[in-house]
């Protein structure tokens, strides 16, 4: 059961709790922002309000000239980070990264003594009951899987001042669009035919767990790829996971384009209903793209212009942008990234066999059969758009009505007919 967002019984704008003001007020004399005649002041203004809870200690301090807009937002965020380092059981030991969704820290789990990555949501969005239910719907589906390439899930849990947490395993490393981010961020560079198809390797195989326990995550991306110092690819972020048969949020998603526009399948696009593991399919291909020729399949102004071509636009193929590709890993991208999915690979594993193929120095096989098996039906699909009538003689053009053989047929002829009768007169005499 998902817990819920905590009552909003706390004082103030904030919301950590009853005891916000009395926090707030001893960071901003310990900071120096203001004196503690100060916050006397407008506490007393506070209390003279008809309904206390309705002014906060910081909007009476910014209104009063006592700190800056901007340090009351300082102020409330590393009361915020205080706050939520505050996990039992836990001993945060620094912030990995901040995203728009949460906060990840490095942490030690003191039960086992062991190194953990703690997610934080935001308390702004733990009073969203949506934000809320999608953060612990990422720790379900993560606990459904246990594969060398997926990062594991430890625990999920809230503090009782209403911050959620999503404990998950430490992967020392890189995330794949960290490393192609120029210097001094990242490294600057794309990946060789070799490394893509290791990574591609990896991933399959964690996506072919993933499909097998009927999860499909929907979001895969160099973002949500880390790779560490050993070049094990771990899958992580299962966020925008979902379960193939849940009817339920399939239908309430309906029309809702969910995924990351550079590397989103057109049916995700087009919000779907049926969503299969093939859109993983297609998100991998899109990225591994991305890795050996160092721009996105597609691109565009704006998000909507780039999905617009992941719909109608034709794939330009790899190995005419990264021309010391083989043909094997671009035949097996131009598959993945079909924008009809029956087009495309049709299990997870006939994906991974042709990338193991191509690794090895081998053509592909099931990329090859799809081609032909698509030739195949365009040429039938043709046959039954032309207007032919087997049983009319006239239904297939002959090359006997065409006027130039005629011609040549005639000059041939009288040719013939003249060497005869020279060789009649030349015998003759």
């Amino acid at each position: 059961m998902t817990p819920k967002p905590p009552a909003n019984s706390e004082t103030g704008t904030f919301g950590l709790g009853p005891n916000l003001d009395t926090e707030i007020g001893r960071v901003v004399v310990d900071s120096g922002l203001a004196t503690r005649p100060e916050i006397d002041y407008c506490r007393e203004q506070q209390n003279q309000a008809s309904d206390p809870n309705q002014r906060s200690l910081t909007d009476l301090l910014v209104e009063h000239g006592f700190i800056t807009a901007n340090q009351a937002k300082r102020v409330r965020r590393s009361l915020e980070e205080r706050r939520s380092s505050q996990i039992p059981g836990y001993v945060l030991l620094g912030k990995i990264g901040k995203g728009a969704m949460a906060t990840v820290y490095k942490a030690r789990q003191v039960s086992l003594d062991r190194i953990v990555a703690v997610k934080v949501l935001p308390k702004k969005s733990s009073d969203s009951v949506d934000f809320v239910e999608r953060f612990y719907k990422e720790g379900r589906a993560a606990a459904k899987l246990s594969h060398n390439n997926i990062v594991q899930a430890i625990d999920v849990g809230s503090t009782p001042d209403g911050f959620h947490y999503f404990v998950m395993e430490y992967v020392e490393g890189r995330t794949l669009y960290d490393i192609m981010q120029p210097p001094p961020v990242g490294e600057g560079r794309n990946f060789s035919e070799a490394e893509a198809l290791d990574i591609g390797i990896q991933m399959a195989e964690a996506l072919a767990h993933s499909h097998r326990k009927g999860l499909i995550h929907r979001d895969v991306k160099p973002k949500n790829i880390i790779l560490t110092s050993h070049n094990v690819a771990k899958l992580t972020d299962l966020g925008l996971a979902r379960e193939v048969d849940d009817k339920q949020a399939a239908e309430s998603e309906a029309g809702k384009a969910y995924g990351t526009p550079y590397y989103i399948s057109p049916e995700q696009i087009r919000g779907d209903v049926d969503i299969d593991f093939r859109a993983d399919i297609y998100s991998l291909g899109a990225t591994l793209y991305h890795l050996i020729t160092g721009r996105p399949p597609f691109d565009g102004e704006s998000p909507s212009a780039v999905m617009h071509k992941h719909l109608r636009e034709p794939l330009t193929p790899p190995d005419h942008i990264n021309v010391a590709l083989s043909s094997g890993i671009s035949e097996i991208i131009e598959v993945t990234m079909s924008k009809n999915r029956d087009e495309r690979y049709q299990s997870t594993e006939d994906f991974l066999e042709d990338l193991q193929l191509v690794r090895a120095g081998h053509g592909t096989k099931h990329a090859r059969r799809a081609v032909d098996l698509d030739s195949f039906q365009k040429l039938e699909h043709h046959a039954q758009t032309v207007d032919i009538d087997p049983g009319a003689s006239h239904g297939v053009p002959s090359v006997w009505q065409n006027p130039t053989v005629i011609t040549m047929l005639a000059v041939a002829g009288v040719s013939v007919v003249l060497n005869l009768i020279l060789l009649a007169f030349a015998l003759s005499r």
